[in-house]
């Protein structure tokens, strides 16, 4: 019988050291959710929507074409201000075909370099993450690059249209006035057209031929599928040793029996209690019942490398707010490091069942 009380007491003090241990070098948690950049497609004029040209989860290539306005009342607004420019350069005495032709050019490459832009935007975050080829960072430069000398090229060509009616011409306040009305009706023109500001998937599309799209309101969901990532919500104490670029190992529900390979990406520094105070309000601490209070947990966002949405060399499948289980390796000790490997492996297998 004491032989039996001492074994138990033995095996109990052994499992315990090894919970104090693990749960410092190979923390552990089973609270961690996929998370993606949610971009809300916004369009910048009004109108009914024409056609659709994705449907409900499709992977979208950056730029390509989501929706269309109505473009006709934009196209007439721009029909009447090349009126007016050729009005207002007739009064002085000069021909506008080249103005109005050029003016054209320079908003089209205007609109090109702010769409390369945005694109480009997202591919050097991932880049200076290394989340990405330093290739894919070099061709968005030069896209930019490029996309810059045609707007510029386009100006000069303007300007040098503009000198060839003369001072005065140029000058004109009418004929400023009707450039600037042209420019602003081809931006909006332009505009009609919604395009993907990433590589993404649509969800939640509920539009279709006939809605009607309001300037600033959102038009339909967008998940950006360059930057997906699972936040694992650790305890205080499982943060004490876990470093930015630590290894990680990730399983997802939807994929039971796979382990993924991750790396920590950051530390969430700040987490809500709960009780926030208002301004006048007194403070009000949190209260926890019994001798143990109730452990906060922080989130640690982990990446993983190689994998993302729609890539066809996988068939690694993510899903917004999916659960996943996740472990962190703190450091090069084999004995908990393949205990935890072991772990992570066995509830794997488990997410079959539940």
């Amino acid at each position: 019988m004491k032989t039996t009380i001492r074994v138990s007491a033995l095996i109990a003090l052994v499992l315990f050291a090894w919970y104090l241990a693990a749960d410092r070098l190979t923390p552990y948690t089973g609270n961690a959710r996929v998370k993606a950049i949610v971009v809300p497609i916004v369009p910048q004029v009004s109108g009914y929507v024409t056609a659709v040209s994705v449907s409900n989860g499709q992977v979208i290539e950056a730029g390509q074409e989501l929706a269309v306005i109505d473009p006709e009342p934009y196209q007439i607004e721009v029909d009447k201000a090349r009126a007016e420019l050729e009005t207002a350069t007739s009064q002085v005495g000069a021909g506008s075909a080249e103005v109005v032709l050029a003016q054209s050019a320079v908003a089209r490459a205007q609109t090109e370099l702010d769409n390369v832009r945005l694109q480009s935007e997202r591919v050097f975050a991932l880049e200076k993450k290394g989340l990405v080829a330093v290739a894919r960072g070099d061709d968005a430069r030069s896209a930019i690059i490029a996309a810059e000398s045609q707007l510029a090229g386009a100006k000069a060509d303007l300007v040098r249209a503009e000198e060839d009616l003369g001072a005065e011409g140029a000058e004109n306040p009418r004929v400023k006035a009707a450039v600037a009305a042209l420019a602003e009706a081809e931006l909006d023109l332009a505009r009609t057209r919604l395009l993907a500001p990433t590589r993404g998937v649509v969800v939640d599309l509920n539009i279709d031929q006939g809605s009607y799209a309001t300037t600033g309101k959102a038009l339909m969901t967008y998940i950006s599928a360059d930057e997906v990532w699972v936040e694992a919500y650790m305890t205080e104490n499982n943060l004490g040793l876990i470093s930015v670029g630590d290894p990680v190992e990730v399983t997802l529900d939807i994929h039971p029996g796979r382990v993924l390979e991750g790396v920590v990406a950051s530390h969430g520094f700040a987490a809500s209690t709960g009780h926030e105070i208002k301004p006048g309000e007194l403070p009000k601490p949190p209260t926890s019942s019994g001798w143990m209070r109730d452990a906060q947990r922080f989130p640690l966002r982990i990446v993983l490398p190689g994998y993302s949405v729609g890539d066809e060399t996988d068939d690694v499948l993510f899903q917004m707010n999916g659960q996943a289980d996740v472990i962190v390796y703190t450091g090069d000790n084999r004995l908990l490091n393949s205990i935890g490997a072991g772990w992570i492996r066995l509830m794997a297998w488990l997410s079959y069942a539940y």
